[in-house]
């Protein structure tokens, strides 16, 4: 989609307000609704790769809230897929990122609603508007195209880039046995160069921490493009690069978030040991 067909100011503000509004419909769902043991619905890349009943009715309520809002837009879902639109604006929906942390009770997952112009693809999208909220603790961030990203209404701003030696690391793993072996080995040649490294359990979070200042750098492969959509948008909002390996733009293959200088080192340091590869 070429840049005249992009919202403009007023309306990304609308889309924005709007992402909001169904990610905190969603997550009051989830929350209020969760009981004290949460079962497994279903499986979807390998047996460890889990779907509860909760993810279902929260997809369920966001496209609900889309049809009567939005309804001639595309919504793309982890749970129920890609439906097109005529408007050139699709909904990316998460809705429950972080489902095993979910399952668990771990506080440490979100609902994720982005908006996107173009093509439902990374390499061919670009983000407009997007809301990640974190269910346990309610942070909210918010963020459009142009217009900055936020924490409960706070501007946020990328750390400047610290050395390599001093960045804390986000990262996250797979599902299936053969990608998690070569993830454990860049885990195995990384670490040594970096501060430390976390492993929160939703992409969407980590990616918000990199605009917050709650990491300083990460790295994930194989996100879903619901994954990366909204967390993307609020990171590059506040300053930071979003990135893939080989020149590419972040997407299934690889994405590295974080401040210029120090994302340029890590992304060299990926291509070089073959991140983007499940040998």
């Amino acid at each position: 989609m070429p840049d005249a067909a992009l919202p403009d100011a007023a309306l990304t503000r609308d889309l924005v307000a709007l992402a909001e509004t169904l990610a905190r419909a969603a997550g009051r769902l989830v929350h209020d609704g969760r009981p004290d043991r949460v079962a497994v619905a279903a499986t979807k890349s390998s047996p460890i790769d889990v779907v509860t009943e909760m993810d279902l009715a929260s997809e369920a309520l966001l496209r609900a809230m889309l049809a009567e809002h939005r309804p001639d837009d595309g919504v793309l879902g982890e749970e129920e897929g890609y439906v097109p639109g005529t408007t050139g604006l699709t909904w990316v929906l998460d809705p429950i990122d972080g489902t095993v942390n979910y399952l668990y009770g771990i506080p440490a997952y979100a609902i994720s609603v982005a908006v996107v112009a173009g093509e439902p693809d990374p390499q061919r999208w670009t983000a407009v508007a997007g809301c990640v909220h974190s269910v346990a603790d309610g942070r909210t961030y918010t963020a459009g195209r142009g217009l900055g990203a936020r924490l409960d209404g706070r501007v946020l701003r990328v750390n400047a880039a610290p050395d390599l030696a001093t960045s804390l690391l986000g990262t996250g793993f797979g599902y299936v046995a053969q990608r998690r072996r070569a993830q454990a080995r860049i885990v195995a040649e990384v670490l040594p160069l970096v501060r430390d490294i976390r492993r929160i359990g939703s992409a969407a979070l980590d990616l918000c921490s990199i605009a917050s200042g709650g990491l300083d750098l990460y790295y994930e492969r194989g996100l879903n493009p619901w994954d990366l959509a909204a967390g993307g948008l609020v990171a590059q909002e506040a300053g930071a690069v979003v990135t893939g390996l080989d020149g590419r733009k972040a997407d299934t293959e690889m994405t590295v978030a974080g401040p210029a200088g120090t994302v340029a080192e890590l992304v060299e340091i990926l291509e070089r040991l073959g991140a983007a590869s499940d040998e």
